[in-house]
């Protein structure tokens, strides 16, 4: 993932978790940014423990990540939470997707 990709995933599950930046000093702007990019690190590093290769520059790859991100990000509140079900039905879609533009 370049640094211009994982900036537009950045700002797109700022937008999702709507965190507004413009209340926060330049410190806490650096640490919500890092604790942000912990999460999208870890959603990557799980996605593709499924077996899936993502592709930085598809849009629907992006959303992948940010919601997968946003679910671990909203799961600190509640160890119990399960994952979203659009989350699996997505992950799963673009499994089955990858698998079969393998095979063809």
């Amino acid at each position: 993932m370049t640094e211009e990709q994982r900036q537009v995933i950045l700002k797109l599950l700022r937008f999702n978790l709507d965190i507004d930046f413009d209340f926060y000093d330049a410190e806490a702007e650096a640490e919500k940014e890092e604790q942000l990019s912990i999460f999208v690190d870890a959603a990557v590093k799980f996605i593709e423990t499924e077996g899936i290769t993502l592709d930085f520059d598809d849009t629907g790859d992006q959303f992948l990540v940010v919601a997968y991100a946003e679910w671990l990000y909203d799961k600190r509140k509640d160890a119990s939470s399960v994952m979203p079900r659009m989350l699996r039905y997505n992950l799963n879609n673009r499994l089955f997707h990858e698998k079969l533009s393998e095979e063809n």
